[in-house]
């Protein structure tokens, strides 16, 4: 019999309930593909509606496809933002690993466009939404690189939510020339230099995506279409297409700008941001991630905005991934779902108390000039007093107990810039705190003795 945590209970009516890990109570199917199916969900707690994507763990691996699902789960939580459809928490038995996410209640913007062009106001709401989540991705290393709209959803209210992670890669899978090798994507939204082969950056290779999206929103169809799909890739190369008569000189003069073949000379996210057009009635949503100490507490008290976490007054939240890391096949690492897998040294292990590691964490504040505040019982934001390329560098730290006498910290940066907060990792934050780490994620494994 398959290992899964489902119950069947009998509603008043006499039909059965399908209660999964005495959580959540499943519903209808909203969607599947080859390797999962996506169920609406509401949680029986709060009663709120989720989307749980339910993942075939047996498929998965034998296609190979697991490091695609885990970096899918690490880039979800990394990017919480109001404009990326929010991961709630992760699950998993022997067979199935289950994804609950945020339920986005308005379908694909996909099917908004099947019915024709949008008017240039409502294109230019979509596309300020997209560019702002984007950036926001990109600032945490992330790019999507599957950017379609059939993966942006629409929201009861009408916003914009980024979906499907699974193509979207972190720092880690840069080659030695700093440049993405994998081809991905769907090839009508694809930039010219993913489909050369030839490496590219995937930051720059979103935003000719974004400008396709663009287009696609304002005139209802793809600015590189052909029959034959060779020709349609020589159209993509030489970045050879025609804009219809009703876009304005401003839209016009702004996709000729992201749909450049040349990578190097295609505009930026803050070239962007900067055009007329774009910020006509734009105003930029606060990332989750950048919330202050006080918000941040009521905002973690709603039901599942903290992964797996088990808090108690007296002692650290406790960190039961392992449960979830033991129900996965022998010998594959999920240590990515927890840390985004940057070789910036962000996740380490400590034999010492919790109390230990909060003094030696103000110490180092201290020592940078760092502003020190406490958030919550063993949980701390440190913020720099100078203005770094994006603003001051603010880094949170949390203590997590994983066993007895093993704590776990993670340092996450909540404002700034990332290369600023890879180097406060790499030459502040490791010498300060030799004395009190066990092991570093990515250098030595944590053993259960």
């Amino acid at each position: 019999m398959e290992d899964q945590p489902k119950k069947l209970h009998t509603s008043n009516g006499g039909a059965p309930r399908k209660i999964i890990f005495g959580k959540y109570e499943m519903g209808r199917l909203l969607g599947k593909g080859t390797f999962a199916k996506v169920y609406h969900a509401r949680n029986l707690k709060t009663s709120e509606s989720v989307a749980i994507k339910v993942i075939n763990k047996g498929m998965v691996k034998k296609e190979g496809l697991m490091e695609q699902i885990t970096r899918e789960i690490s880039v979800m939580r990394l990017v919480r933002h109001p404009n990326v459809v929010e991961i709630k928490e992760v699950m998993a038995t022997k067979q199935k690993v289950f994804f609950v996410m945020e339920y986005v209640k308005g379908g694909e913007l996909f099917a908004k466009v099947a019915r024709g062009k949008l008017k240039e106001d409502a294109a230019r709401k979509y596309f300020q939404q997209l560019i702002s989540a984007v950036d926001f991705c990109h600032s945490r290393g992330v790019s999507h690189r599957d950017l379609k709209p059939e993966n942006l959803l629409l929201d009861e209210d009408g916003n914009l939510k980024i979906s499907d992670f699974g193509l979207s890669a972190l720092p880690e899978q840069l080659r030695n020339d700093g440049l993405l090798h994998t081809q991905c994507g769907t090839p009508a939204y694809v930039a010219p230099e993913v489909l050369r082969k030839k490496g590219y950056d995937g930051a720059k290779a979103d935003i000719w995506s974004c400008g396709v999206i663009l287009y696609v929103l304002l005139a209802g169809f793809l600015p590189f279409q052909d029959e034959n799909v060779m020709k349609m890739y020589t159209k993509i190369f030489k970045a050879e297409f025609e804009c219809p008569p009703w876009f304005s000189y401003e839209s016009k003069r702004l996709i000729s700008k992201l749909l450049v073949a040349d990578p190097a000379k295609r505009i930026t996210i803050p070239g962007i941001m900067k055009v007329p057009w774009f910020c006509k009635g734009f105003t930029r949503p606060i990332a989750f991630s950048i919330q202050e100490p006080a918000q941040e507490s009521s905002l973690e008290q709603k039901e599942g905005k903290e992964l797996d976490l088990v808090r108690s007054k007296s002692s650290p939240p406790f960190y039961n991934a392992f449960e979830f890391i033991s129900s996965m096949s022998s010998g594959f690492d999920l240590s990515s779902l927890f840390e985004n897998r940057r070789k910036s040294g962000s996740l380490f292990t400590s034999k010492c108390s919790a109390s230990t590691i909060m003094n030696k964490l103000e110490s180092l504040a201290k020592k940078l000039n760092f502003k020190f505040m406490l958030m919550k019982d063993y949980k701390v934001r440190m913020q720099g007093v100078s203005e770094g390329r994006k603003g001051k560098l603010a880094v949170t730290a949390e203590v997590f107990e994983v066993a007895p006498e093993v704590a776990l910290v993670e340092f996450s940066k909540s404002a700034g810039d990332t290369f600023e907060y890879k180097k406060f990792c790499e030459e502040d934050a490791r010498p300060a705190l030799k004395d009190i780490v066990w092991s570093w994620q990515g250098e030595n494994c944590v053993s259960n003795d």
